[in-house]
């Protein structure tokens, strides 16, 4: 078994720290070390090396859903930096970013009592969608800059971002309830 643990998710993978992560290439890298390292491959090996084996698994599943999800990508990117995320104690956000989440929100309730609601909800999920691409942008050009203040501006963007995901998995899960 060759992925060292203790290795950031970028060296698990051999890929340099950067936000910008081709998709394939991730996903190519990740079957190739579940192949090295999947349990089923030690079935008969000692106790230990098959512990070995399930806990590489389990980091190696982790670094990449990390790394091929966007907003878990920041997150990470920040903590390699010493960010902390603060989410339970620090609240402040901009105002106007919080309105328009209100907006949001307001408007899928508006949907799902409405009669006709696929049309307006997929608007809504597009919506978002383009919003989320936007801070995307932001975010990657803020990492780049690796500047005191852009650091700043990511964590901001990267917390901006998990109110967006949560809120197309609400629209998601509305789809589904209403089977759209």
């Amino acid at each position: 078994m060759h992925a060292a643990p203790g290795k950031n998710h970028f060296e698990l993978f051999g890929l340099p720290v950067s936000f910008d992560i081709d998709a394939d290439d991730l996903t190519s890298r990740y079957r190739e070390l579940q192949r090295r390292v999947h349990p089923d491959k030690f079935a008969n090996a000692s106790d230990q090396e098959r512990r070995l084996s399930l806990q590489m698994t389990a980091m190696v599943n982790e670094a990449y859903l990390t790394l091929k999800d966007p907003v878990r990508r920041g997150r990470y990117l920040l903590s390699l930096r010493g960010v902390d995320m603060d989410e339970e104690t620090d609240t402040a956000m901009d105002p106007a970013f919080l309105m328009e989440q209100m907006e949001l929100r307001e408007n899928l309730e508006k949907i799902r009592q409405a009669d006709n609601p696929g049309r307006r909800l997929a608007e809504l999920a597009n919506r978002i969608g383009q919003c989320m691409q936007e801070k995307i942008g932001q975010l990657r050009l803020a990492l780049n800059r690796n500047s005191a203040e852009e650091t700043k501006h990511a964590r901001n963007l990267v917390r901006e971002m998990q109110f967006l995901q949560k809120m197309h998995h609400e629209i998601d899960n509305l789809e589904e309830e209403l089977a759209i």
